[in-house]
């Protein structure tokens, strides 16, 4: 694991091109590797950037005339005065190629619009909230759970990340071995959140996709807990498309309906995503 935290300018890089018109131009602020896959960076954040929780953003590298845009949810919640972001890196990808090389002080360029479904408002009030991610989509959730409106909303939190292999399951682990710890959210989260990992090709102590799971009901025999109840649970759904689809139809063949911001209901899914 590498890690660069401190904001120290001096070896910044120097811009090759101008930044484009209407767009924030920002600095990182530290960069943490966590695989030959994953990595996690954090940049200043604009002062006029307003977003919900769970919502993503268009960023990009000042390194063409016409540079490359992707989504990247924000993992950061609302209330941070930084911009977190956690990537996976594709050799030839058109933006992670290079964007897995920053250092702290580079640039990077947001569109100055956040968008996304998984937002607490696109669900109606319910007992139990599952988070359910693959890779990097694990992002959004760790805005929504470190954002005190999604406790005021959900008595229980459950949040499953599945990966290839253990070393990528770390993000999420310290994300959740934090909570307690923060100091606005700390004393709301103690005993609410649980953490459902698995992988998918290095063996560990849980192996299998997350639809497996919750279909042989191993799911619920590991957590103790009744299976999915539309009357009492809801969904937020992040990943691999594969997996989008799967956990889609799963919850909807339970009864669970998909909402939005002008429809609340009893699930969601974020089909704009990296990685």
């Amino acid at each position: 694991m590498n890690t660069t935290s401190a904001l120290n300018t001096v070896g910044a890089r120097p811009l090759q091109f101008p930044i484009p018109a209407n767009v924030y131009a920002e600095t990182v602020v530290s960069v943490k590797h966590y695989t030959d896959r994953l990595f996690s960076f954090r940049i200043t954040r604009p002062q006029s950037l307003r977003f919900r929780s769970g919502e993503f953003v268009m960023i990009g590298l000042p390194n063409a005339e016409k540079p490359v845009f992707r989504a990247y949810s924000v993992a950061s919640p609302a209330w941070d005065d930084e911009l977190e972001f956690f990537s996976i890196k594709v050799p030839d990808g058109p933006l992670t190629s290079e964007l897995q090389k920053i250092q702290v002080g580079d640039t990077v360029i947001m569109r100055q619009k956040s968008t996304g479904t998984l937002v607490v408002d696109a669900l109606t009030p319910a007992k139990r909230l599952f988070m359910i991610s693959t890779g990097t989509g694990i992002a959004p959730f760790a805005s929504l759970l470190r954002d005190p409106d999604t406790y005021e909303k959900f008595e229980q939190v459950v949040l499953t990340h599945t990966c290839r292999d253990n070393a990528e399951l770390t993000y999420g682990q310290e994300l959740v071995a934090g909570l307690e710890s923060d100091p606005l959210i700390g004393e709301m989260t103690g005993g609410r959140v649980t953490l459902y990992n698995s992988t998918t090709r290095e063996e560990s102590a849980r192996m299998g996709r997350i639809t497996a799971l919750i279909g042989s009901g191993k799911f619920y025999t590991d957590l103790g807990i009744d299976k999915l109840n539309p009357e009492t649970d809801r969904i937020m759904i992040c990943g691999s498309m594969h997996m989008l689809k799967d956990v889609k139809e799963l919850a909807e063949s339970l009864g669970f309906e998909e909402g939005s911001l002008h429809h609340p209901a009893s699930f969601v899914v974020e089909r704009a995503f990296v990685g």
